[in-house]
């Protein structure tokens, strides 16, 4: 747990797993119920493979503006010049915030975009932002898994939806307010600031709280990233669908290996595993195509 600004209240609280030789490791932000530890299938594997990983859950944050600030210290603390980050729906809004919010001196190396949006006004509260801070923690929760997907749905997906919801209960009143606020305060993202990041868009063709018309918002904005589609997986692909998630993180990070900005151990990056990540890679951009 670390705390990087004044005010002691402001814990982040972290997993940091891998080498730390590793300068540019990858950061992942979780959704507004998710903490930490909901991308545990991603630290377990990644950083078998040679990566650096490093899970967060955010302090009590108000508005973007405090957020950004916030975590560019936490990366000064921990002595951090460039990440990559990825970011699972709120955590991704965050993310894309993060890199406009630094892109004069940039901080992040590239995005991988989970479920992720880049205009609050989708969710149509705008105007109830400013009043969940007014509103008890049964009513908040009852907001939050309004949003998770009901009816028939296989055993990871159940599983997945189950660790949530008792994530969900773990957090406070204030935790679940202020990332509600975060994730419905009147905001959006300029793509002009940060055009030049590498970015994949990662998303599903199922159920999930993201609209067609966002999912289409997001295409458009970033016409030239990589898109890693997932037949199935509704909100939380990273619990239900991880080995998926997990091969398309590594995609996305393939492009940095052999440089300064790589995030995994060059010692444990062997021709024959690059090979069938390319090859991988060369199958799933044609499947894309077709």
């Amino acid at each position: 747990q670390i705390i990087v600004d004044d005010d002691d209240s402001k814990v982040w609280s972290l997993y940091d797993a891998g080498p730390r030789s590793i300068r540019c490791p990858l950061i992942f932000l979780p959704p507004v119920s998710g903490t930490a530890d909901v991308f545990f299938q991603q630290i377990l594997a990644l950083t078998g493979w040679g990566y650096r990983v490093i899970a967060l859950q955010y302090p009590v944050y108000w508005d973007h503006l405090e957020f950004c600030d916030g975590f560019r210290k936490l990366l000064d603390h921990l002595q951090l010049d460039k990440v990559h980050l990825f970011g699972a729906s709120l955590g991704g809004f965050l993310a894309q915030k993060f890199a406009e919010y630094t892109h004069k001196s940039p901080r992040v190396q590239s995005l991988i975009l989970c479920n992720a949006f880049s205009d609050t006004s989708i969710f149509n509260q705008t105007w109830t932002a400013n009043s969940f801070w007014l509103m008890p923690a049964f009513m908040l929760k009852k907001i939050v898994l309004g949003n998770f997907a009901s009816g028939p749905l296989d055993p990871e997906m159940a599983d997945g939806i189950d660790f949530m919801v008792d994530r969900l209960e773990s957090l406070g009143q204030s935790e679940l307010a202020s990332r509600l606020t975060l994730n419905c305060q009147n905001s959006y993202v300029e793509p002009h600031k940060i055009r030049d990041i590498p970015v994949t868009i990662m998303d599903v063709f199922d159920q999930s709280a993201l609209s067609t018309e966002a999912k289409e918002e997001m295409y458009k904005l970033y016409p030239n990233a990589r898109r890693a589609h997932l037949k199935t997986g509704g909100n939380f692909p990273y619990l239900c669908r991880s080995a998926e998630v997990n091969l398309y993180i590594q995609i996305h990070l393939l492009q940095f290996h052999g440089t300064r900005y790589a995030a995994i151990d060059p010692s444990m990056v062997s021709a024959d595993e690059l090979e069938v990540q390319k090859i991988s890679l060369h199958t799933s951009t044609e499947q894309e195509e077709q």
